[in-house]
């Protein structure tokens, strides 16, 4: 007789493509987001949340590189709907715009802030669930509320501790690359001169040739040459169709990608012969020279903003305007090789996403910080540095005395001090010191019977003391001592007067 199974022991392991967060990593999360937040509400945006789930046909099918929603997200069935976890903050504001329509004020200026989920191979920094840090103004079509959010990033990233110098906010417009295309098959766009077959051929290749052209920091710019055309060979041998353009087809739009010049006046005007007469490139070109201009006025000039082509933006909603932040300093990588950080916030504007629900155009435009992106970032100019302090550690010297650790904690926690007892066994106390150190605690308190008696307590500088063991002779052992003796009724005061000096 076969015995029976026992039951599998959960493997203790975090599912792939995602992580978990510990305290220093938490608690500078949450400061960025504090300090993110603190500048989009001066710039006048109010705080919204959304629900986690929506519906699938709420998303829509805007996912990069998908042609279904749920081949993208984690989503199931119930009840005859499919449900999704969301996979940005801007498909569920399109939702909120159109539901509450009639009780926002117009235009409607939100932030968002929260975790993401996309059902996406996970790969070296890559995970399938993230922060992003999101800024939208809808009901508006005045590129000045573009030209506002560009302003208003280049503001945060300055706020977070990212250095004017360090970073630099590339506008683009998708009227001027939809002009690109209109002269690449041969007409302006205005009507009378628009073969139907060349505007067939233009809008079904039109999403082959954005993908494409959105990998030219990748691959460079002979393999977006190789890739509008015929196809490209990488180093692994895989070969990837290319978009079929013959090579004047191609030279053209190359240029495109090509024409950011010293300023952005000499950009406009290298774009404006490019896009010639066509409708939608010339209305690109007028909307980033006012865009260009309104950033003047307030102050923002090209080394902080500037107009750049090889902009594109992935995502198939935006409509106009697309702006993104990129970080100019090196970094190295884990084999050595020095790179640019690369890109942190995105976005653009999106016409046509409310009008899904609508049926009514409804213009929109916003941004969206990677916020993991950019502690990374942080972190790699050694900006923040993955620790943080921890509590004061009362340890137990009697544990029929645990009451009166317990009042001590107390008072400190009352003064705003953060303040825990050693709650595991007290028996070994060199367990409690390494428990403080494990905890990063800057200062511990000990009372024994001994000092109870006299009215005093024992305060031990964890910060000071590592150092002098680290580094100092005996002399220094004496004249900086690690532990020193206090009366009990100036415990608080003492312990923040070393907190204020670095303890």
């Amino acid at each position: 007789m076969a015995k029976d199974k026992k039951p599998r022991r959960p493997r203790a392991e975090t599912p792939k493509g995602f992580r978990d967060y510990f305290g220093a990593e938490v608690a500078e999360r949450n400061l960025m987001l504090r300090q993110i937040a603190e500048v989009y509400h001066l710039y006048g945006f109010d705080p919204l949340e959304t629900a986690a789930v929506e519906t699938v046909e709420a998303l829509g099918k805007y996912l990069p590189d998908v042609d279904r929603p749920n081949a993208g997200v984690f989503a199931w069935e119930e009840d005859g709907d499919w449900l999704a976890l969301r996979y940005d903050l801007t498909a569920p504001l399109a939702r909120v715009a159109a539901q509450f329509r009639n009780d926002l004020p117009a235009p409607y200026r939100r932030y968002a802030m929260g975790p993401v989920w996309r059902n996406e191979k996970p790969g070296p920094g890559r995970f399938r669930q993230f922060y992003q840090c999101d800024a939208d103004t809808v009901g508006t079509a005045s590129v000045a509320a573009d030209a506002e959010i560009c302003a208003m990033l280049a503001d945060t990233l300055e706020h977070v501790g990212i250095p004017r110098g360090d970073y630099l906010v590339r506008i683009n417009n998708r009227k001027v690359l939809n002009g690109v295309l209109d002269v690449v098959f041969g007409f302006t766009g205005s009507g009378d001169d628009a073969d139907p077959s060349a505007v067939y051929d233009r809008e079904t290749r039109k999403d082959d040739i954005l993908r494409t052209v959105d990998k030219f920091d990748k691959v460079g710019r002979q393999g977006v040459l190789d890739l509008l055309m015929g196809g490209r060979m990488d180093p692994s041998g895989d070969f990837t169709k290319g978009c079929g353009l013959n090579e004047d087809q191609a030279g053209v739009v190359l240029s495109f990608l090509e024409a950011r010049q010293q300023d952005n006046a000499a950009t406009l005007k290298v774009l404006r012969d490019l896009v010639g007469h066509t409708k939608r490139g010339s209305e690109g070109v007028d909307e980033l020279e006012q865009i260009s201009e309104l950033l003047v006025a307030q102050g923002y000039f090209s080394d902080r903003i500037v107009i750049d082509p090889s902009v594109v933006r992935g995502l198939g909603y935006y409509t106009g305007p697309v702006f993104e932040a990129e970080l100019t300093f090196e970094i190295t990588d884990d084999k050595g090789r020095k790179q640019q950080f690369g890109s942190v916030a995105g976005g653009g504007r999106y016409d046509d996403l409310v009008k899904r629900f609508t049926g009514q155009a409804v213009p929109a435009t916003g941004v969206s910080i990677g916020v993991d992106r950019l502690l990374a970032a942080l972190r790699a100019k050694g900006r923040m540095d993955g620790a943080s302090v921890g509590p004061v550690v009362v340890t137990v010297m009697d544990r029929t005395r645990m009451a009166e650790y317990q009042a001590m904690v107390g008072e400190l926690r009352a003064a705003g001090i953060r303040a825990e007892v050693y709650l595991g066994n007290p028996k070994n106390f060199g367990n409690q010191l390494k428990y403080a150190d494990k905890r990063n605690s800057p200062v511990a308190v000990i009372q024994g019977e001994d000092e109870a008696a006299r009215g005093v307590v024992q305060i031990k500088d964890l910060v000071l003391g590592a150092k002098i063991a680290e580094n100092a002779s005996l002399e220094e052992w004496k004249s900086q001592p690690a532990q020193r003796e206090v009366a009990r009724d100036d415990l608080v005061a003492e312990i923040r007067r070393m907190l204020e000096q670095g303890a």
